[in-house]
């Protein structure tokens, strides 16, 4: 018996709300595997997307640059 067919007769001999549950289980399976598949890009895309609709504004280089240098001991060589 294959692996499919052993899982649809097991899937059969349960009560409806539990084979309800396997498929709920599948589907978020699916998801979960389908969400590893976007690219960083899109991933990033999709970050920058949201933080724009929030009415947030996003940092541009220069400030990018103080931020990571706040981040890492503070602003070097006089800067603010």
């Amino acid at each position: 018996m294959s692996s499919e067919q052993e899982l649809l007769t097991k899937w059969r001999s349960l009560p409806q709300y539990k084979q309800e549950e396997v498929l709920d289980f599948v589907k978020f399976l699916g998801l979960k595997n389908s969400a590893n598949k976007i690219s960083l890009g899109e991933r990033l895309q999709q970050i920058c997307t949201r933080i724009v609709a929030s009415g947030k504004h996003l940092l541009d280089e220069d400030k990018i640059e103080k931020e990571l240098a706040s981040r890492r001991g503070g602003l070097q060589g006089g800067e603010e």
